[in-house]
Parts: structure tokens; C-alpha cells; sequence
């Protein structure tokens, strides 16, 4: 199955250690800033064509029989999501950090399922209808 919420999109993560960091002149904490925003650009790119070229690889060398996740494992995921949700929101660091979270995904979310545009009807008209 492909797709689900608890794998949504890659990250790549640099950290460094604050004190060392911030004890560096503002130029060299601007390279590894923007050397750091770069790469993980990068990834993200890079991911997609891995991925993408590997799901391939999957259908047609191995044979997998790939299929779209349905909506009744993803409304599962988001049932047992709420569970945890409870549990950890007694806390009220946890609390605090998932209202952040939750206020953030609103309105980026709201924002991109508004703009985006349907890929699909593109997709479907240079590549015929898609099997999910």
C-alpha cells in the first residue's frame, strides 16, 4: 500500500551544537544556514526521483502489486491518531506543542488543498487514466 500519514514527506535535519554555533562569526553561521537549507532541498528533490524511479522498478522488475492505501485504513490511522493524541496532550508541554502544530496545519493545509491544482486531471490527460 502507498501512501499514509505517518510517512507524509522526508525531512533531512542538520543540528549543531548551540553554543559552537552561535560563538562563530554571523558569515560562517550564514554559510552553514543557507549550505544546510540547501541540502536539505536537495534531499527532498533528490528523494522524489529515488522514489519515484524505485516504485517503478518495484511494478515492473519485481512484480509488486502496488496499490493506493483506501480510505478506511487512512480514517484508521487517524482514529488511533486521536488516541495518542489524548494520551499525550495530558501533558501540557505536549499539549502546547501540539496546538501549535494543529494551528499550523490548518491553515497550511487549508492553504494548499485550496491553491493546488488537480494533478491528476493533468496527469490523466498526457498519460492516460490512472490506476490506483
Amino acid at each position: 500500500m502507498l501512501g499514509s500519514y505517518h510517512q507524509a514527506t522526508e525531512y533531512f535535519e542538520i543540528m549543531f551544537n548551540k553554543s559552537k554555533f552561535t560563538s562563530l562569526p554571523k558569515e560562517h553561521q550564514a554559510i552553514l544556514q543557507y549550505a544546510a537549507e540547501a541540502v536539505s532541498s536537495a534531499n527532498e528533490w533528490k528523494g522524489m526521483d529515488y522514489y519515484s524511479k524505485d516504485l517503478q522498478e518495484l511494478i515492473s522488475k519485481d512484480k509488486v502489486n502496488v496499490i493506493r492505501t483506501p480510505k478506511d485504513v487512512f480514517e484508521a490511522q487517524i482514529k488511533a491518531w486521536d488516541g495518542l493524541i489524548e494520551t499525550l496532550g495530558k501533558d501540557p508541554f505536549m499539549k502546547k506543542v501540539m496546538d501549535s502544530q494543529k494551528a499550523w496545519v490548518q491553515r497550511v493545509v487549508y492553504y494548499g488543498l485550496f491553491n493546488s491544482a488537480d494533478y491528476r486531471v493533468a496527469y490523466e490527460h498526457h498519460f492516460g487514466k490512472l490506476k490506483l
